[in-house]
């Protein structure tokens, strides 16, 4: 009986890849500063898209650690993957998204 390796990468390297893709989204809509960050978001906040029409959210690194947001960016890695250009996308409604992050803060 063969032992099968998971694929999942470890929660700190999913993590950084979460912060590094959230950094880079939107440059042509956005304005940057000289280090290539984006002037509306404040340091220590990172952007995702929710709901259907991907309404965009500023939220706190902080909420990266939490059990419950993590819970949601697990399903955004199954249903969407973290590869592609389309920023972080959490597939949950917005009305839940704002329940929740109004809980965490």
């Amino acid at each position: 009986m063969a032992i099968r390796k998971s694929n999942r990468l470890p929660q700190t390297a999913v993590l950084k890849q979460i912060l590094k893709r959230c950094s880079s989204l939107g440059k042509k809509q956005q304005h940057y500063d000289e280090q290539g960050l984006p002037l509306d978001v404040p340091k220590g906040h990172f952007v995702v898209y929710v709901g259907e029409n991907r309404s965009r959210y500023i939220v706190p690194i902080s909420f990266l650690t939490r059990p419950e947001f993590q819970s949601l960016l697990h399903q955004a890695e199954e249903e969407f993957g973290f590869d592609h250009d389309m920023g972080l996308t959490i597939p949950c409604e917005e009305v839940a998204f704002q329940s929740l992050t109004s809980m965490l803060r």
